[in-house]
């Protein structure tokens, strides 16, 4: 399975989520995403609740990387076998790895609190969403599947993240990244 990879690097700094956004708004058309589609939005969204988790909350630098199901192939990272073959299928997979050692923390923000909110916005956009310690940091990671929007299917787990969610009720057990390594991929 061919996958595309795109990625950004992101500097400790708040304006750096707009730039983001922009990035990957720019990136979506090469990849069979229009820029239009619900889809395209909800990444962007993703994208830029996981950027600014890590500017903000870490003060380190990042990476921004986007994985894609290469055009035609229904796969993608962490398909499993589940998605179908060709327009519209795949899973996309948003990973943003910074050098903070720190994990993730949900928080409970009170109805007044303007912020506390973004854990809880991935996982009610996001298929699957978790996190894994790397080196000296740690890598989030969030997967939409194309074309599974008006639901969410079943699926495996491959690997036991530290930290997982899903919006809907499914057990931890059932959320799981992929098999997929950074390393294995095409750029």
């Amino acid at each position: 399975m061919q996958v595309l990879q795109m990625q950004m690097e992101v500097r400790p700094d708040p304006a750096e989520v707009s730039r983001a956004r922009r990035w990957a708004r720019s990136r979506l058309a090469g990849s069979g995403i229009g820029v239009d589609e619900p889809l395209a939005e909800t990444l962007i969204l993703l994208i830029s609740e996981l950027v600014t988790n890590a500017v903000v909350h870490t003060g380190c630098p990042a990476v921004l990387r986007m994985l894609f199901p290469a055009q035609g192939d229904g796969g993608g990272p962490g398909a499993g076998g589940r998605g179908g073959r060709g327009p519209g299928s795949g899973t996309v997979r948003v990973e943003v790895a910074d050098a903070s050692g720190r994990a993730p923390r949900r928080r409970c923000a009170g109805e007044e609190a303007t912020n506390g909110r973004g854990l809880e916005l991935v996982d009610g956009l996001a298929d699957r969403w978790g996190w894994h310690p790397e080196g000296a940091g740690k890598r989030i990671w969030c997967e939409v599947d194309r074309g599974a929007r008006g639901g969410h299917g079943g699926y495996g787990s491959h690997e036991e993240p530290v930290l997982t969610g899903h919006a809907g009720s499914h057990t931890p057990s059932q959320i799981g990244c992929s098999r997929q390594s950074p390393d294995q991929v095409l750029t």
